[in-house]
């Protein structure tokens, strides 16, 4: 059974119930044939690299509130991201655009590093207030995952490599009428989009491999 996740490394809802999928998937009685797929897609494709302005600032404005409200929301989020064992420094992290760190993920795919890359880059992010926009910091963390520092950094040298990938991965979010994530697609059949708790995920797979066992049955009856 296959689980795709279409998420964004700056969102703070990924981060958290990224973690709260893991929690159901491990509370699932069949985890152990489940493939994980992860999607890149980027909340703001335009932002730039090295931004002027901060966060709470950038969020105010596209939000269309006042930073302290945002900062208010801010340390509510933080809070959240805490009761699943996550921190979160707000008041430090470094927004930038997000394509050279989902071109990473791809890259890692090939050597099936992408689930511990995608966790470094959130935590990198959120918790170390690590610039992922910069080359040293992508490479670094593909090292830390295990990956190989020269071919790493002669991939995001290459601007061209993966890109095409993020983009369609991009396109087929919007073609489903994904505008926001996270975004879990089971089987191709149950869509789950938003910050859900734990319960939630552990339905769903469970649903799914319900009508799945029988369309199998099925087709073994009708074969027969």
């Amino acid at each position: 059974m296959i689980v795709e996740m279409w998420s964004d490394i700056i969102c703070p809802s990924c981060y958290i119930v990224k973690r709260r999928f893991e929690a159901g998937l491990q509370a699932f009685a069949h985890r152990d044939q489940i493939k994980i797929v992860y999607r890149s897609f980027q909340l703001d494709p335009t932002f730039p690299v090295h931004p002027n302005t901060h966060l709470l600032e950038i969020a105010a404005a596209r939000h269309r509130t006042n930073v302290e409200k945002m900062a208010r929301k801010s340390r509510v989020v933080a809070e959240t991201a805490k009761q699943e064992g996550l921190l979160f420094n707000y008041e430090n992290v470094k927004y930038t655009n997000t394509l050279d760190a989902h071109r990473l993920v791809h890259f890692a795919k090939q050597f099936g590093k992408e689930g511990a890359v995608l966790d470094l880059l959130y935590k990198a992010y959120f918790t170390d207030c690590k610039h992922i926009g910069e080359l040293e910091t992508l490479v670094s963390l593909a090292v830390q995952a295990g990956l190989e520092r020269q071919k790493t950094m002669d991939m995001l040298l290459d601007t061209k490599r993966y890109k095409n990938a993020v983009r369609l991965e991009q396109l087929v979010a919007e073609r489903l009428g994904v505008r926001a994530v996270p975004f879990f697609l089971i089987n191709d059949c149950h869509a789950i989009s938003g910050a859900h708790p734990v319960a939630t995920f552990i339905q769903a797979l469970e649903t799914s491999w319900e009508e799945e066992e029988r369309a199998s049955q099925e087709d073994e009856s009708y074969l027969q």
